[in-house]
C-alpha cells in the first residue's frame, strides 16, 4: 500500500484504539484503507421461487446483479437504480442482508435481497450476455463455488420465504 497523498510506501503502525493501521512516515499521518462501495442483489420474483442471475459478456459464470454506489448516493438508492439500469425492471421491495469485502476489486459489497416486478428483463447486450431465472437450488449450483456471489446467495436463501 502507498500513501494517497505523497506516494510513499506505507508501514503498519499501532494507533491507539485502532490497532495496526497503515502509516505514512513522510506525511506523518495514518492512512486508513480506501475502497469503493457497491451493492449486490439476490433478485427474486414475487412468488419467491425463482432467482434471477446474469452472465456478463466475456464471462463464463453466472453472477448476482451488482453495481457501484455513486458519490453522494445511498446504498438503498443504488439498489433500485442499478437493477433498473441493468434490466429495465422496477424493484417491488428490497431488504439489506449483509456485507463482505471483495478483494479482487477492492470493494465493500453491500448485499440486498430484492423482489422484482413481473416481466421479462430487457438487458444491454453490450454488458450482459444472458439473464436467466433459476430455482434457488439451481441458482446455487450455477454461481461459482467459494465466491462472493455464493456467499451472498446462501445467506439470502434462508430469508427468502420470510420476504413477503
Amino acid at each position: 500500500m502507498f500513501c494517497t497523498e505523497c506516494g510513499e510506501k506505507l508501514t503498519l503502525m499501532y494507533a491507539t484504539g485502532e490497532g495496526l493501521v497503515p502509516y505514512c512516515k513522510n506525511c506523518g499521518e495514518f492512512r486508513f484503507p480506501q475502497y469503493a462501495t457497491a451493492v449486490s442483489m439476490v433478485v427474486t420474483n414475487r412468488q419467491r421461487d425463482k432467482i434471477l442471475l446474469a452472465k456478463h459478456v466475456g464471462q463464463e459464470d453466472y453472477i448476482l446483479f451488482a453495481g457501484y454506489v455513486k458519490k453522494g448516493e445511498t446504498a438503498e438508492k443504488a439498489v433500485s437504480r442499478e437493477f433498473k439500469e441493468e434490466t429495465k425492471l422496477n424493484t417491488v421491495k428490497f431488504k439489506y442482508m449483509s456485507s463482505r469485502y471483495h478483494e479482487p476489486r477492492n470493494v465493500l459489497m453491500l448485499n440486498f435481497l430484492l423482489m422484482a416486478e413481473d416481466g421479462e428483463p430487457d438487458i444491454d447486450r453490450n454488458e450482459i450476455a444472458e439473464v436467466k431465472w433459476f430455482t434457488p437450488e439451481e441458482a446455487l449450483a450455477a454461481v461459482k463455488k467459494d465466491s462472493t456471489a455464493e456467499f451472498f446467495l446462501k445467506n439470502a436463501l434462508g430469508e427468502l420465504k420470510k420476504f413477503a
